[in-house]
């Protein structure tokens, strides 16, 4: 008894120390990123501000298809949604900036929530079609009503910040929306709410034997997802100045999922990574077009097949051989 209470302490000790190490680890990174604009010039600022800006989207999504199973084909047109609403609510208004981020707010999750009662007792193939058919419903919409949305051409936005300190200030701001999305999604991954929906998401008809409420919970998360995804987008037409169909274009759908899929679905920190990298390589490899979406694709099919859990899984596969390697030198030495 006595040795075993010794190792069951030595296991809790190595825990711990493994969680301090991850925890400064994460740190030192956000040290870094928080120091970042002091480093660099004006172009990888905004580089990184647009990164911020499609790990929120990444994060938020990753809470319908990794954490409950859902795979939602529209998360890029409730950004777009609460793009648009707060524009035309500041511009036909006069109210302030923050007005217009409650009204998209409102908006993308009023629209979740219906597309959510209407599409989410779908499963698969259907889900994906249904949700891809809202998406392009929403982009030929905004297209169509030149009146409102200006069409094509594209409605100018009331920017949220002026003046010379306006990219640092984007830039900590799509920081901390990108803060706040995170740490939310882990206290929904530690709640009960998060056990629910990853119970849903490994199996659907024994978790409503258990009595868990499916349907119910599969649409509380869309609705969080579609939120979170209406505020990015109206933080990004504020920040960008303009808003235009080319938001709603499937291109941004898949582009998400990329990022979500290599830095690792189901997982906090996957999507973070994963948006972060593809965004930066969007960038280095832009004057290749659209051959830059076919590398992304091979790299998709590759982590699936390869490493499922993506650049998060490789990372742990690696601590992980490291640390038998330590212990096994360790026995050697005693």
């Amino acid at each position: 008894m006595i040795k075993q209470g010794r190792v069951l302490m030595k296991k809790v000790s190595d825990a711990r120390i493994s969680g301090l190490k991850w925890y400064s680890l994460l740190l030192a990174v956000l040290l870094v990123v928080c120091l970042l604009p002091f480093w660099t010039g004006q172009y990888y600022m905004q580089v990184f501000t647009i990164a911020f800006y499609y790990v929120v989207l990444a994060s938020s999504w990753n809470l319908i298809a990794g954490y409950t199973g859902q795979f939602s084909l529209a998360h890029h047109a409730f950004a777009a949604i609460g793009g648009y609403a707060s524009a035309l609510w500041i511009i036909h208004s006069g109210f302030p900036i923050w007005m217009g981020i409650l009204a998209a707010l409102l908006s993308s999750t009023l629209m979740g929530f219906i597309l959510g009662v209407l599409c989410l007792r779908m499963r698969a193939i259907y889900l994906a079609i249904a949700t891809w058919a809202f998406a392009e419903s929403v982009r030929i919409f905004i297209s169509m009503t030149y009146k409102i949305t200006r069409g094509d051409l594209g409605l100018a936005v009331p920017k949220i910040f002026l003046g010379e300190g306006r990219g640092v200030a984007c830039y900590y701001l799509f920081l901390g929306l990108a803060a706040v999305t995170v740490l939310l999604l882990i206290l929904i991954n530690h709640s009960k709410m998060g056990y629910y929906l990853r119970a849903i998401r490994d199996d659907e008809m024994v978790a409503r034997v258990m009595g868990i409420d499916t349907t119910r919970w599969k649409i509380f998360a869309f609705i969080i997802s579609s939120g979170i995804a209406g505020i990015a987008g109206a933080f990004y037409g504020h920040y960008n100045g303009l808003l235009t169909p080319v938001m709603v274009d499937f291109n941004e759908m898949a582009l998400i999922v990329i990022m979500v899929v290599i830095g690792g679905i189901r997982s906090i920190a996957g999507p973070v990574i994963g948006a972060i990298f593809i965004e930066i390589l969007t960038e280095t490899f832009r004057e290749f077009g659209e051959i830059r979406m076919v590398v992304f694709a091979l790299a998709v099919i590759t982590i699936a097949r390869l490493y499922n859990e993506g650049a998060i899984g490789i990372v742990r596969q690696f601590a992980q051989r490291i640390s038998r390697r330590k212990q096994a030198r360790k026995g050697l030495t005693r």
